[in-house]
């Protein structure tokens, strides 16, 4: 009795959602076209005919297990019914959306995922999977509370001024900067990577500070400003050290560079400036010379306090055997020194 109550009371709410689903429509002719009415009220009826099929397939299953004295008693029998009824119609709006996502009909899949799964995230992505950026951004932020992924399909769809808007209050800047970029107003885009640059400034990321500048910005001038204020402040020294060498190209400028750096270095970089000088001893055979001597100046004024840093020597004569050999006696007569 209670099953057949059940079953009575799913019949009339689904007959009362048809007329409600009617009037509907017939209440969105005034404002859609004929073929998105006639599409909306032909997956009702698809929908409608899963869940008749299914109670009919639910009863013929009821009926097998009470003559083959397999029935639950009492309120069992319900409850499988409501629990097998629910599963079976669920798993039948899975195959629809999945139907209509092989058909590449997103829309149609996305109605299923969100009005009847109940699945808004599913809904919004089918959405944008299927190039609808515009409707899923609306799904996102609206249903979702997600800006982030709002904005990224603002962002797909080229509509960059509600990207933007998004992604300021997100606070991520340099994407505020590349968008600004992307409808040619400079002005705003550098107010905006300054901020960047300001934030890694502040937390002494003086690499990526000049590449801001020097990628974003364009202003290499800039650029490497900066890497001279994080070698010189001890802000990532070794890096920005090497990072300012070898953004000049210029091997006679370099050169230069290379002296008038090691001209006014105090002692206790020069161990930094011998480990950067590795890189530039590689880089030209005309910077070698220079580089050489300048690492032999700085070893021979470390060496008596740390011996180890003769090893260095094979760095800047890389093919010279009698140096090498000359290390090890110097390494050799040291350690009976000390034994001694």
């Amino acid at each position: 009795m209670n099953r057949q109550k059940f079953i009575d009371k799913f019949l009339r709410c689904l007959l009362i959602l048809a007329v409600l689903k009617i009037i509907g429509i017939f209440a969105q002719l005034f404002h859609q076209s004929f073929w998105s009415v006639v599409g909306t009220l032909f997956l009702f009826l698809i929908v409608a005919a899963i869940a008749f099929f299914v109670i009919i397939g639910l009863k013929d299953k009821e009926k097998d297990a009470k003559n083959s004295g397999r029935k639950a008693s009492g309120g069992g029998g319900t409850f499988y019914l409501e629990n097998s009824l629910f599963d079976r119609i669920r798993s039948k709006y899975e195959e629809l959306a999945q139907k209509y996502v092989d058909e590449k009909d997103y829309l149609k899949a996305a109605k299923v995922y969100m009005n009847l799964l109940q699945d808004n995230y599913r809904g919004a992505k089918t959405l944008e999977d299927g190039g609808f950026y515009n409707e899923a951004a609306v799904i996102y932020l609206k249903k979702l509370k997600n800006k982030s992924e709002a904005a990224n399909c603002y962002e797909k769809a080229k509509q960059y001024r509600k990207a933007i808007d998004l992604y300021k209050e997100l606070e991520q800047k340099e994407k505020v900067g590349d968008l600004y970029i992307e409808i040619h107003d400079i002005k705003n885009a550098h107010a905006y990577y300054q901020m960047v640059v300001d934030d890694y400034v502040n937390n002494n990321q003086m690499v990526k500070a000049s590449l801001i500048y020097r990628k974003k910005m364009e202003t290499p001038e800039a650029a490497q400003q900066i890497l001279l204020k994080g070698w010189e402040e001890n802000k990532d020294a070794f890096n920005c050290l090497n990072n300012y060498f070898a953004n000049i190209f210029d091997v006679k400028k370099l050169e230069s560079e290379i002296q008038y750096l090691y001209s006014k270095i105090p002692s206790d970089k020069k161990n930094i400036y011998l480990e950067a000088l590795k890189y530039e001893f590689k880089k030209d055979e005309k910077l070698q010379p220079t580089a050489r001597n300048i690492a032999y100046e700085i070893i021979a004024e470390k060496v008596n306090t740390h011996s180890e840093i003769v090893n260095e020597l094979k760095h800047f004569n890389p093919k010279d055997e009698i140096i090498l050999k000359d290390i090890s006696r110097f390494k050799t007569g040291r350690n009976k020194m000390f034994r001694n």
